[in-house]
């Protein structure tokens, strides 16, 4: 036997002993999809309608169980889940918008970080913002019959998500007077249909599934869409609502609001940071890249199924499904905004509502 062939018949024989890298299997397991919102907003929608694919697309096909832990603007849960580190892969957390402006906003409330978790899923939404039926017969595509109304909103805080509709009733010149409190979207839309709120909006998952509702019985009236951006960064309607104004569209037609200068910029930036990349699906820190890698592949999976554009379209609208380095790019973008935008934001949230962040 020469050198060559006993150094190759050596290396077959240790290949051949050495144990095989075992594959992620979560048969038996089931998955805990935490959501730091209640369970009848946005939030709940998006994760309840991908945690059923992501359980047929994962190997072992486990049980995937969104659970709820709402609480202050979903810091509550965001700070929990900035404690826990990797167990057996079956931790999953979502955050949203009003996860990310505590956050850009330095909040003091914020104990966590987004640069230790580890994304795997994001998706953008758009937003309704919508009127009661009495006042919705003065909109005309502009905000100028509504100036001398006062209006009641439920939020969640002037910090969250609701950030966005409330500078954006601000920049059209309408009063709304926000009653903070409410532990998701879905709570908002419940004072509305009761008459305790005059206007709200909600993300489009929840506007389909709820709000649309209100439309058809003749409650409720939509005024704009927050929008959606094109290729070129421009705010363009919302494919899953072409037939509604954008924000954009009904600022342009308002007297004294202006879509251009330090006010839009602002409204801009922490829109893009809300919306197109706005529910992200993170593992937390410490995961190994085989579970990493195992997630990646089942949301890419889920994507790839020749009915998701489909049913997506129903239930959570028409918006792209970043997986891998495309999630962590989205991420990246949701948790960042200029120091511009931020300082005209935190001065205007200082002025209207006595909120001072340091």
């Amino acid at each position: 036997m020469t050198i060559k062939t006993l150094a190759t018949s050596v290396a077959a024989i240790a290949l051949m002993a050495a144990p095989a890298v075992a594959e992620v299997d979560f048969s038996g397991k089931t998955i805990e999809w935490v959501i730091p919102f209640s369970e009848t907003g946005g939030s709940a929608k998006w994760a309840n309608f991908f945690a059923p694919l992501l359980s047929q697309e994962l190997p072992g096909q486990p049980t995937v169980v969104v659970k709820f832990m709402p609480g202050a603007g979903s810091t509550k849960g965001a700070n929990w889940f900035q404690e826990q580190e990797h167990g057996d892969g079956t931790l999953l957390f979502g955050t949203s918008g009003s996860t990310q402006f505590p956050y850009l906003l330095n909040d003091p409330r914020v104990r966590y970080e987004y640069n230790d978790w580890i994304p795997v899923m994001a998706s953008g939404t758009g937003g309704v913002a919508y009127l009661n039926a009495e006042d919705g017969k003065k909109f005309d595509g502009s905000a100028n019959g509504l100036k001398d109304v006062d209006f009641i909103f439920g939020s969640q805080g002037a910090t969250g998500l609701d950030l966005v509709p409330l500078l954006a009733w601000k920049m059209l010149g309408m009063n709304v007077e926000p009653v903070f409190g409410i532990k998701g979207r879905g709570d908002g839309r419940l004072m509305f249909e009761r008459g305790e709120a005059t206007i709200d909006y909600q993300t489009s998952s929840g506007y389909l599934s709820g709000a649309a509702d209100l439309v058809a019985a003749g409650t409720a009236v939509p005024m704009m869409s927050w929008g959606a951006l094109d290729e070129n960064g421009v705010i363009v309607r919302d494919p899953t609502f072409p037939d509604m104004p954008s924000f954009k569209e009904v600022c342009e037609a308002t007297e004294g609001c202006e879509a251009e200068g330090v006010a839009w910029d602002a409204w801009k930036a922490f829109f893009i940071a809300g919306y197109p990349s706005q529910k992200i699906a993170f593992l937390p820190k410490g995961t190994p890249q085989d579970v990493v890698d195992t997630y990646v592949d089942a949301f890419t999976a889920v994507r790839a199924r020749p009915d998701f554009a489909e049913i997506a379209s129903n239930e959570v609208g028409e918006y792209p499904l970043f997986v891998g380095a495309g999630a962590q790019k989205a991420a990246a973008e949701a948790t960042v905004v200029s120091d511009e935008a931020k300082a005209y934001v935190i001065d205007w949230l200082k002025t209207s509502y006595g909120v001072t962040l340091e």
